[in-house]
């Protein structure tokens, strides 16, 4: 289980917000694995910033989230690959797991729920599905509720990332429906209309949608019934 993160403080100014984010990528252009990298949070007053790696499970995503949403909560901007049975050195991230631990499955809520005389990778998988998290996260809950010591706990978790590692790989979903889900159907509709009106250029349009090909722009414009 790897257990890395860069805490940096708070950040303010743009010459703060420059220098960490090419400190922390050097390079933009590969996929971002998660088990190097999971997501990142820059605090700032103004304009406070969570970036979650779309390449994780969406499961895994939540997790994230939570744990990056702690870090904005605490003014402490972190570069993290935590994961939710890890047992993080870095006491802000330590508190960052426990209220993301929290917010995705409360303990009272899982004290209530869970069922002890059931088979115990089934109960996780139901909670798993109850909670909309991923089955990792629910092991750990369920070690807080003093369900699993902490010798079953490792077992179980080794024998469930044995499981999630055999599964096939997912395929790759549609891209023109997700990049309408990332960039939001409202945004990308007003920003091809005006594209397609002259009021935007198409390389300011190809930057903001993120893309580099016109015959990409006019598969987008496509599936928001927009003609080209």
């Amino acid at each position: 289980m790897s257990n890395r993160s860069f805490c940096a403080g708070p950040v303010s100014g743009q010459e703060s917000s420059r220098t960490y984010w090419k400190g922390a990528f050097p390079n933009t252009h590969r996929k971002l694995d998660p088990d190097e990298f999971r997501g990142f949070a820059l605090a700032d007053n103004l304009a406070p910033l969570v970036f979650v790696n779309g390449a994780d499970s969406e499961a895994a995503q939540m997790f994230t989230l939570a744990h990056e949403l702690a870090h904005i909560w605490l003014g402490e901007s972190a570069l993290s690959d935590v994961e939710p049975v890890s047992a993080p050195s870095h006491a802000v991230e330590v508190r960052c797991n426990r209220a993301a631990a929290e917010l995705l499955v409360p303990l009272a809520s899982l004290r209530e729920e869970f069922r002890e005389t059931e088979d115990l990778s089934n109960e996780i998988n139901r909670l798993a599905r109850r909670y909309k998290v991923s089955t990792l996260v629910v092991l750990r809950r369920t070690y807080d509720i003093g369900a699993l010591d902490r010798d079953s706990l490792a077992s179980a978790y080794r024998r469930e990332v044995n499981r999630i590692g055999a599964l096939p790989a997912r395929s790759g979903g549609s891209y023109h429906p997700t990049l309408k889900a990332r960039v939001g159907q409202r945004f990308g509709h007003a920003l091809v209309t005006s594209t397609l009106g002259g009021r935007t250029s198409f390389s300011e349009s190809f930057r903001l949608l993120g893309i580099r090909k016109a015959s990409t722009f006019r598969g987008f414009a496509a599936s928001l019934e927009l003609g080209w």
